[in-house]
């Protein structure tokens, strides 16, 4: 049977690639955005190119949009084997021509919609999708979080992004461990700094190498990792 995977803010960068290289494996894709136009369209150009991908609106933030989800899921395929929860925002400003925006000066506000998208909507989407998942004794999900969470190399600025991605990591910890008797393989990944629209053109890695672990973790065989941050397919320092 084929898998079927999910992938969130998959309309560019690396949840589009991530919708690409899982095609390519021979895995069904929904690929889902926000914005339902650019969406579709990220989802057509894969489709053009041969690939088994079909589109999805989500709004992570969105309870509805995720109920939605869910029920097109369980009415079309009556299962979900791979989750990447790629979504997530940057949204820390700088202050007063700061050279990088300080905890210092940070708005609480900036900290309460980080957390909602780059958190508490990867904690839906599981709360949500591993009950699925259970039903076959199978999953694989892969958290997006960044080594600007790590707490054993934290330093300051863009602080917002930062306890967001060590909140994750946290959340992946705690999952991972709340299905360890089960097939259900649950971790965090650092793409390292990639050339997307996040990242900026002067990042030092290209979508398809940040991706690569990303596709890694989303086809772990049975005796993967779990529970782990990893980088370059290889586990490091949380």
């Amino acid at each position: 049977m084929k898998r079927l995977a999910l992938v969130t803010g998959g309309n560019r960068g690396l949840g589009f690639e991530a919708c690409r290289q899982l095609a390519k494996n021979g895995i069904d894709v929904i690929l889902t955005s926000r914005d339902a136009k650019k969406g579709q369209a990220a989802a057509d150009e894969l489709k053009s190119a041969g690939l088994p991908v079909t589109f999805h609106q989500l709004d992570v933030n969105s309870e509805q949009s995720i109920t939605d989800l869910k029920n097109f899921i369980e009415k079309e395929h009556g299962r979900l084997d791979i989750l990447v929860n790629n979504a997530g925002v940057m949204i820390d400003r700088k202050n007063n021509g700061d050279e990088y925006p300080s905890v210092l000066k940070a708005e609480l506000e900036t900290f309460r919609q980080t957390m909602e998208s780059n958190v508490f909507g990867v904690l839906r989407l599981c709360q949500v999708f591993i009950p699925l998942m259970k039903k076959n004794n199978y999953g694989r999900i892969v958290n997006v979080s960044s080594g600007m969470g790590q707490l054993s190399y934290m330093s300051g600025g863009w602080p917002a992004y930062r306890v967001s991605k060590t909140a994750l990591n946290s959340l992946t910890a705690i999952l991972a461990y709340e299905v360890k008797d089960t097939n259900i393989l649950i971790n965090s990944v650092c793409p390292g700094w990639v050339k997307t629209e996040m990242g900026g053109p002067n990042a030092t890695r290209n979508v398809e190498e940040g991706v690569d672990t990303m596709v890694y973790l989303a086809t772990l065989p049975d005796n993967g990792p779990r529970g782990k941050l990893l980088r370059d397919r290889q586990i490091i320092a949380w």
